[in-house]
């Protein structure tokens, strides 16, 4: 069976088959959908950020453009601009230190984590506008870049099993926070979290970075740097670093996060050594 992407429009492609090399995964994957994307650093010497303008957001041509480091970012009545920002803003999960005021939240609420479990009320709850006070949107910006189209682009991806969430619950089983992202061999690109109640988003944050270690996901992509993301101890990285490692990363082996392959995870076990367990 090919593993590579298939005419029908899905993506189906697997870093972890024992038939494919991580130099073959790149270049296939670099290669899907119609669009050659241009190398940032050529396209952009002084470093302003827009790569690309147009395109669509089909899954292959979103997966492609990732892999060389690019992302959407555009309001509804704007055309498609693809960004590659100078410099990037990254967190390495395994560097990541809660704060203690977390911990000790942590310990007390009776929340859980899960994994892909509600990436539709997710992904809605991220576009939101900001003045809610309910909204931790990456990158920092207008509430529209989360328009319908970006949401049925999104929604496909994590059909397709490349977009994931992760949600925080209360006691009630009500949805308080969470976030979505991108997941491409060892590395997840954020982008965008949420928070209903008090530092629900800082605890999905926390359990991402947590399966990120379990999952031998190396990097997050964080985009742009904002004063949230630097306090939960987010840093900058020169884009011609951050495409380096990224040619690396996107070939790495790693965990599958596929929809019902975690239990639910009690905030509370954060700090223990392996919390996300797989279900038997």
């Amino acid at each position: 069976m090919s593993n590579f992407a298939k005419d029908d429009g899905r993506i189906d492609i697997d870093i972890n088959a024992t038939d494919i090399t991580p130099e073959t995964f790149r270049k296939h994957i670099r290669s899907l959908g119609r669009y050659n994307f241009p190398d940032p650093t050529m396209v952009d010497p002084d470093g302003i950020g827009i790569v690309a303008v147009g395109g669509d957001l089909a899954p292959k041509t979103l997966i492609s453009a990732y892999a060389r480091g690019l992302f959407p970012w555009f309001n509804d009545d704007e055309p498609i601009t693809w960004w590659c920002p100078e410099p990037r803003c990254i967190m390495l999960p395994t560097d990541y230190k809660p704060s203690k005021s977390l911990r000790k939240q942590a310990g007390r609420e009776r929340w859980q984590l899960t994994l892909n479990q509600a990436f539709d009320d997710v992904i809605h709850a991220c576009s939101l506008p900001r003045s809610d006070g309910n909204n931790d949107t990456l990158p920092e910006g207008e509430h529209t870049w989360i328009h319908s189209e970006m949401i049925e682009a999104y929604t496909e991806l994590h059909a397709q099993g490349f977009a994931h969430s992760i949600e925080v619950w209360n006691d009630q089983q009500q949805l308080i926070g969470g976030l979505y992202g991108l997941k491409i061999g060892g590395i997840y690109f954020g982008e965008s979290m949420f928070h209903i109640a008090s530092n629900a988003s800082k605890l999905a944050f926390w359990g991402l970075m947590r399966l990120c270690a379990q999952s031998k996901v190396e990097l997050v992509d964080c985009q742009l740097p904002n004063e949230h993301l630097l306090s939960l101890g987010a840093e900058t990285l020169p884009r011609a670093e951050f495409l380096a490692q990224l040619d690396t990363l996107i070939g790495s082996r790693s965990v599958k996060w596929q929809k019902d392959s975690h239990q639910p995870l009690a905030v509370s076990l954060l700090d223990k050594p392996q919390p996300w367990q797989l279900k038997i």
